[in-house]
């Protein structure tokens, strides 16, 4: 299972940009995942940023005071259309026919491509081999249908240590939890170390807030007190994953994760410091990040803060 982050992303689109065509004069995204990379781009290059639509209509997004003011998408002279990945080129046909009618130049690049393949894209940053998923975009990927999904951290926030009393507060926590990540697609297996007594105020949260699912397992013990004295959470998690016709684990906490992996053989996918964990191996993507300097990682949650804000 090969991994890129957001961190992955910011890194490998700088390491291209001196590939890219120095008389680019905008940049243009393919909603929704190419406007990461495209707002990358364009702050690097203080370049006019567009997404396809609009520079298809004469539209540009609005910009802060660094940028040039020309106002419409009808005097550029050569345009980048960028998407996050490429593999089919279906994106790069539909975005080819959004644009076909416009009079400039058009290069079409993608920061992911498979191996051997262009994907219709003219300029492809870095090849991924497949199976691949992005920090960005895999709780909405087609994997998800294959995947086990922590609940806590993962499809709502966690319990407060004061909300953790595994009575009234707790009760009231599970009734009212926070959601966090909601996937589009229907999740194979929900697989948590909440009690199994609790099921009826999950399975009522999970249904009042449209999470589609095929199986819940719960830990069948009598208390939280037994479930800390025998340290049950990834093992019980790993156990389940292991069995299960499931190609990859979503968990919330990076310790648990770890866990998971070395127990069942198989991946996992961390949400804290998101990486991927393959069991028995060591992991390039941790290792990148642990790596990284914080002054970097600072400045890639600001650009990504800004593309959120603007979207």
């Amino acid at each position: 299972m090969h991994f890129r982050s957001i961190n992955d992303l910011y890194r490998d689109v700088w390491r291209g940009l001196s590939r890219l065509p120095q008389d680019i004069d905008l940049v243009v995204g393919v909603p929704r995942s190419g406007m990461l990379p495209a707002s990358m781009v364009a702050l690097a290059r203080n370049l006019p940023l567009a997404d396809i639509d609009g520079f298809a209509e004469g539209r540009l997004l609005s910009s802060g005071h660094t940028r040039r003011e020309e106002g419409t998408a009808s005097w550029f002279a050569h345009v980048l259309v960028i998407d996050d990945s490429c593999r089919t080129g279906a994106s790069m046909q539909e975005a080819r026919a959004k644009l076909a009618h416009l009079d400039c130049r058009i290069t079409f690049a993608a920061v992911y491509g498979a191996p051997g393949k262009s994907g219709g894209a003219d300029f492809v940053f870095e090849t991924v081999p497949e199976p691949r998923v992005f920090e960005w975009n895999v709780l909405h990927h087609p994997i998800v249908s294959r995947s086990c999904f922590d609940i806590d951290g993962v499809l709502c926030v966690d319990p407060t240590e004061r909300e953790n009393d595994d009575g009234a507060r707790y009760l009231n926590f599970l009734a009212s939890a926070v959601p966090l990540h909601r996937p589009r697609r229907e999740i194979a297996m929900l697989v948590t170390s909440r009690l199994e007594k609790y099921r009826a105020p999950t399975e009522d949260w999970l249904d009042r807030h449209g999470v589609r699912y095929g199986q819940l397992r719960m830990l069948d013990l009598p208390d939280a007190a037994a479930r800390r004295r025998l340290r049950a959470h990834g093992s019980f998690k790993a156990e389940v994953y292991r069995e299960a016709a499931c190609d990859l684990f979503v968990e919330s906490e990076l310790p648990q994760a770890r866990d998971i992996a070395r127990l069942s053989g198989k991946p996992v996918l961390s949400l804290q410091d998101p990486q991927m964990l393959m069991p028995g191996m060591m992991n390039p993507q941790a290792i990148r990040h642990t790596l990284a300097p914080r002054r970097f990682r600072a400045r890639v949650g600001r650009m990504v803060s800004r593309v959120l804000r603007a979207g």
